[in-house]
């Protein structure tokens, strides 16, 4: 290892040590504003408006999004735009969480105004008590005393990262709150490799099924297993599901095969699963029964069956 790789390494650890404190030491200082924010972005009937200029906009574009994909309704708005037409975009029913380190950024001034004019509720974000910002914010969310990570004291690095942390946290309270779950998570996230791995079997299954009365003789069987092309049909009790059969219960009974009836060459009560579970649940079914294809139930009755190749073109596997 070279001398300048041993250096990197070790700028590197002392970056990451030092925002480490830094984020220690914001988790030790939050108090009851940050309990009062949470309570202000709930009571809201509208949107939290997040802004920021420079490396705090950045923060503040993902804050942003972080709240809009977790089910408290927000965008960014610049602040600069905001002097030429888009405080337009902030309303009196809408929240303000306003992000500024030394909290006297001279591009925040019209958009503090007008949520003085028409009062709307200010969270200020800042690491200065006595700034323009605290002084005028409803709530006042203040960051500790933190060196930035660099060397020269200036760049944005330690702040940055305890006001996204502070953005994540407000986010996390929030969904909890609201008991924010997994399917929630998916209304707003449906591409993706996240999104496929939260679709539900209802989504992907068909609705056409291979269904065929128990007393059925095999001759319908086998063309109700061709016309359909699952390699396997559902057997059925008036409108319940009793068994099905396979190719490997074809194979089974060969001799003699056509002398059966449905109900005696298939086998009985097989794995299903219903609608509203995940289909990643229905791919661990198949996994574990080496098997391509599962009936879905609604109670006793087959409402849809998914092939394996269902979930391999929504992503799920």
């Amino acid at each position: 290892m070279t001398s300048s790789t041993t250096e990197a390494l070790a700028t590197a650890r002392r970056v990451i040590a030092t925002e480490a404190e830094a984020l220690t030491a914001l988790g030790a200082s939050l108090d009851g504003n940050f309990t009062r924010a949470v309570e202000v972005i709930l009571a809201t009937k509208g949107r939290v408006i997040v802004s920021g200029m420079g490396k705090s906009g950045h923060i503040a574009r993902k804050i942003a999004a972080t709240l809009a994909s977790t089910g408290t309704p927000a965008h960014f708005v610049h602040p600069a735009e905001a002097s030429h037409g888009d405080l337009g975009m902030v309303t009196a029913a809408d929240v303000a969480l306003v992000l500024s380190n030394s909290g006297e950024t001279p591009e925040l001034a019209d958009l503090l105004a007008h949520t003085r004019r028409f009062s709307i509720p200010l969270i200020g974000v800042a690491s200065r008590a006595d700034s323009t910002l605290m002084r005028n914010a409803d709530v006042a969310i203040l960051l500790p005393a933190a060196p930035e990570a660099c060397q020269t004291g200036v760049v944005p690095t330690t702040s940055t990262t305890m006001t996204l942390a502070l953005g994540d946290a407000l986010a996390v309270a929030l969904m909890e709150h609201r008991k924010f779950t997994p399917e929630h998570f998916r209304v707003f996230h449906p591409g993706g490799k996240l999104g496929a791995k939260l679709l539900k079997v209802r989504d992907l299954m068909h609705t056409d099924l291979p269904l065929i009365a128990a007393d059925s003789p095999m001759s319908e069987v086998l063309l109700t297993i061709t016309r359909y092309g699952f390699g396997v049909v559902g057997v059925t009790e008036g409108d319940t599901l009793r068994g099905i059969v396979t190719d490997g219960d074809l194979r089974r009974h060969m001799d003699g095969l056509m002398s059966h009836t449905a109900a005696e060459v298939m086998t009985a009560n097989p794995r299903t699963i219903g609608p509203e579970a995940l289909a990643e649940a229905a791919l661990a079914i198949m996994n574990d029964r080496k098997i391509t294809c599962l009936f879905v139930k609604d109670g006793e009755t087959p409402c849809g069956i998914l092939h394996i190749h269902d979930l391999l073109r929504a992503g799920v596997v």
